[in-house]
């Protein structure tokens, strides 16, 4: 990574290669074109929703890189990170955001167990094995960013039919500060960002209310996406390690 001020008037990730997960819809969307506006060749992770995938690739033209996987397989988030890699040659910064919002009922022995394998799968492990890429690739390199997004429920807990989403937000914290800690002399930057709730899909499942919200309006999905692009950046590099929180003042710790 270059460690040089950029000039006032330069985008801030300019000739960089950035890989977005869970990037055709909500926060990974804004991302990705925040990213894109600021520069960066992006690789758009996707999963489910081809159309919201392709409609992100044409707003990306030859900057875009579209890959589809599925993170709970170990094996197509080795492929996702391969492919990432052979596009440009190398990735500069890793942006975790794919997640899910699984319930976890106590009284349901078999959800329970699901919620539990899915949580984890998704919001932890996946991240935590394209983290290890990065890292890996990033030492070589001479440093590198990573990205995760977890939630303010990583803080406070979530609700009683949710605790294993913010269990497995609240691992992605912890591991993303490890790799701060860890690796800060190989020159990879680590940053978390904890939203409350964001107007995208997961926030209508949950019936989220802006009326509870300070600022008057759940969080739009372009305020996360330009606090990650910014970290991404590496302009504040004595952040790292830290989380950001992104609730409208609806969660102050």
């Amino acid at each position: 990574m270059n460690d040089e001020t950029p000039s006032p008037g330069s985008r801030l990730l300019t000739g960089r290669t950035v890989l977005v997960t869970g990037a055709s819809r909500g926060i990974g969307r804004a991302t990705a074109l925040a990213a894109h506006r600021e520069g960066a060749h992006v690789v758009a992770h996707w999963a489910n929703d081809e159309q919201a995938a392709l409609d992100l690739q044409h707003l990306l033209a030859d900057r875009g890189c579209l890959v589809r996987a599925d993170l709970r397989d170990t094996d197509q988030a080795e492929t996702l990170w391969r492919e990432a890699l052979a596009w440009r040659g190398h990735v500069d910064v890793l942006v975790n955001n794919a997640g899910v919002w699984l319930g976890s009922p106590l009284d349901d022995p078999a959800q329970w167990r699901r919620g539990w394998a899915g949580n984890l799968a998704l919001n932890l492990l996946g991240p935590a094995d394209l983290s290890r890429n990065a890292v890996l690739h990033f030492r070589e390199r001479g440093g590198g960013i990573v990205v995760s997004v977890s939630s303010r429920s990583a803080h406070r807990g979530d609700d009683a039919e949710h605790l294993a989403y913010g269990a497995a937000k609240a691992g992605l914290l912890a591991l993303t500060k490890g790799i701060a800690r860890g690796f800060a002399a190989d020159g990879v930057l680590a940053y978390s960002v904890a939203p409350g709730w964001v107007a995208t899909d997961l926030a209508d499942a949950g019936e989220a209310d802006g009326a509870s919200v300070p600022l008057g309006e759940i969080t739009p999905p372009q305020d996360v996406a330009e606090m990650i692009v910014f970290l991404a950046s590496g302009r504040s590099r004595h952040t790292t390690g830290a989380t950001v929180d992104i609730t409208g003042a609806d969660y102050v710790r």
